[in-house]
Protein backbone atom coordinates (compact mmCIF):
# COMPACT_ATOMS: atom_id res chain seq x y z
CA UNK A 1 0.00 0.00 0.00
CA UNK A 2 1.34 3.28 -0.74
CA UNK A 3 1.47 6.08 1.47
CA UNK A 4 0.07 9.19 0.06
CA UNK A 5 1.99 12.81 0.68
CA UNK A 6 0.24 15.61 2.55
CA UNK A 7 3.05 17.94 1.29
CA UNK A 8 1.72 20.96 -0.82
CA UNK A 9 1.74 19.77 -4.63
CA UNK A 10 4.57 22.10 -5.92
CA UNK A 11 3.86 24.74 -8.32
CA UNK A 12 2.98 24.12 -12.14
CA UNK A 13 6.10 26.95 -13.04
CA UNK A 14 8.52 24.57 -11.05
CA UNK A 15 7.95 26.42 -7.59
CA UNK A 16 7.98 25.03 -4.24
CA UNK A 17 4.06 25.46 -3.82
CA UNK A 18 1.20 27.33 -5.66
CA UNK A 19 0.02 28.94 -2.55
CA UNK A 20 3.29 30.62 -1.82
CA UNK A 21 4.53 31.02 -5.63
CA UNK A 22 2.38 31.83 -8.38
CA UNK A 23 -0.87 31.68 -6.30
CA UNK A 24 -0.99 34.89 -4.53
CA UNK A 25 -0.28 36.85 -8.28
CA UNK A 26 -3.13 34.67 -9.99
CA UNK A 27 -5.23 35.46 -7.29
CA UNK A 28 -4.80 39.07 -6.64
CA UNK A 29 -3.46 39.34 -2.63
CA UNK A 30 0.21 40.20 -4.65
CA UNK A 31 2.04 41.63 -7.02
CA UNK A 32 4.82 39.69 -9.08
CA UNK A 33 7.66 41.63 -8.45
CA UNK A 34 10.12 40.36 -11.23
CA UNK A 35 9.10 40.11 -14.80
CA UNK A 36 10.31 36.51 -14.11
CA UNK A 37 7.88 36.16 -11.44
CA UNK A 38 4.99 37.04 -13.64
CA UNK A 39 6.23 34.93 -16.63
CA UNK A 40 5.93 32.63 -13.94
CA UNK A 41 2.35 33.14 -13.01
CA UNK A 42 1.34 33.66 -16.56
CA UNK A 43 2.88 29.80 -16.82
CA UNK A 44 0.67 28.46 -14.55
CA UNK A 45 -2.56 30.16 -15.35
CA UNK A 46 -2.14 28.82 -19.15
CA UNK A 47 -1.74 25.45 -17.45
CA UNK A 48 -5.02 26.77 -14.94
CA UNK A 49 -6.92 27.98 -17.90
CA UNK A 50 -6.86 30.94 -16.45
CA UNK A 51 -7.88 33.57 -19.44
CA UNK A 52 -8.83 36.35 -17.24
CA UNK A 53 -5.84 36.81 -15.76
CA UNK A 54 -3.40 36.25 -18.37
CA UNK A 55 -5.55 38.97 -20.34
CA UNK A 56 -5.16 41.24 -16.93
CA UNK A 57 -1.22 40.92 -17.38
CA UNK A 58 -0.92 41.29 -20.75
CA UNK A 59 0.07 45.44 -21.98
CA UNK A 60 -2.90 46.84 -23.24
CA UNK A 61 -1.12 47.84 -26.84
CA UNK A 62 -0.66 44.14 -27.57
CA UNK A 63 -3.86 42.33 -25.57
CA UNK A 64 -5.56 40.42 -28.04
CA UNK A 65 -9.46 41.09 -27.93
CA UNK A 66 -10.28 37.77 -29.63
CA UNK A 67 -10.36 34.66 -26.81
CA UNK A 68 -7.02 33.17 -26.12
CA UNK A 69 -8.00 29.58 -25.73
CA UNK A 70 -10.43 27.05 -26.98
CA UNK A 71 -12.11 24.59 -25.84
CA UNK A 72 -12.18 22.39 -28.69
CA UNK A 73 -7.75 22.41 -27.73
CA UNK A 74 -6.66 20.23 -25.20
CA UNK A 75 -3.51 21.42 -23.71
CA UNK A 76 -1.52 19.71 -21.19
CA UNK A 77 1.30 21.89 -19.63
CA UNK A 78 4.35 19.27 -18.97
CA UNK A 79 7.29 22.08 -17.37
CA UNK A 80 8.54 25.55 -17.92
CA UNK A 81 12.41 25.97 -17.55
CA UNK A 82 13.52 29.33 -17.34
CA UNK A 83 17.21 30.35 -19.33
CA UNK A 84 17.82 33.63 -18.38
CA UNK A 85 17.13 33.47 -14.77
CA UNK A 86 20.75 34.04 -13.23
CA UNK A 87 21.03 37.09 -15.63
CA UNK A 88 17.78 38.54 -14.70
CA UNK A 89 18.72 38.29 -10.80
CA UNK A 90 22.21 39.94 -11.26
CA UNK A 91 20.60 42.92 -13.54
CA UNK A 92 17.98 43.00 -10.62
CA UNK A 93 20.24 43.65 -8.23
CA UNK A 94 22.14 46.45 -10.64
CA UNK A 95 18.63 48.33 -10.78
CA UNK A 96 16.12 47.83 -8.93
CA UNK A 97 14.19 50.54 -10.93
CA UNK A 98 13.70 48.69 -13.89
CA UNK A 99 11.07 49.30 -15.94
CA UNK A 100 11.76 46.90 -19.02
CA UNK A 101 13.09 43.42 -18.96
CA UNK A 102 13.06 39.92 -20.99
CA UNK A 103 12.51 36.46 -19.55
CA UNK A 104 13.96 33.65 -21.97
CA UNK A 105 12.33 30.06 -20.76
CA UNK A 106 11.36 26.65 -22.82
CA UNK A 107 8.02 25.84 -22.14
CA UNK A 108 6.88 22.11 -22.97
CA UNK A 109 3.42 20.63 -23.22
CA UNK A 110 0.82 18.81 -25.32
CA UNK A 111 -1.36 19.90 -27.60
CA UNK A 112 -4.24 16.99 -28.33
CA UNK A 113 -1.68 14.47 -27.37
CA UNK A 114 1.44 15.97 -29.63
CA UNK A 115 4.40 17.13 -27.76
CA UNK A 116 5.48 20.45 -28.32
CA UNK A 117 8.41 22.94 -27.41
CA UNK A 118 7.72 26.56 -26.85
CA UNK A 119 11.36 28.67 -26.75
CA UNK A 120 10.97 32.27 -26.56
CA UNK A 121 11.98 35.49 -25.50
CA UNK A 122 9.50 37.55 -23.48
CA UNK A 123 9.48 41.27 -22.79
CA UNK A 124 8.01 42.87 -20.51
CA UNK A 125 7.21 46.80 -19.01
CA UNK A 126 7.12 47.70 -15.84
CA UNK A 127 4.33 50.67 -15.40
CA UNK A 128 1.68 51.91 -12.90
CA UNK A 129 -1.89 50.05 -13.09
CA UNK A 130 -5.23 50.98 -11.85
CA UNK A 131 -4.98 52.21 -8.78
CA UNK A 132 -1.09 53.51 -9.67
CA UNK A 133 0.59 50.60 -7.91
CA UNK A 134 3.45 49.62 -10.29
CA UNK A 135 3.06 46.25 -11.80
CA UNK A 136 5.04 43.89 -14.90
CA UNK A 137 2.91 43.62 -18.00
CA UNK A 138 3.69 40.70 -20.91
CA UNK A 139 3.92 42.77 -23.88
CA UNK A 140 5.45 40.45 -26.68
CA UNK A 141 7.84 37.68 -27.27
CA UNK A 142 10.29 36.14 -30.35
CA UNK A 143 11.17 32.94 -30.94
CA UNK A 144 14.84 32.27 -31.50
CA UNK A 145 14.75 28.52 -32.70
Amino acid sequence: MSKKSTAPAGCPCGGPALATCCGPYIDGSAIAPTAEALMRSRYTAYGQRNEPYLLATWHASTRPTEPIMSDEEKVQWLGLEVKSALRLRQRKAENADLTTDTVEFVARFKINGRAQRLHEISNFVREPAAGGDLRWFYVDGSFPE
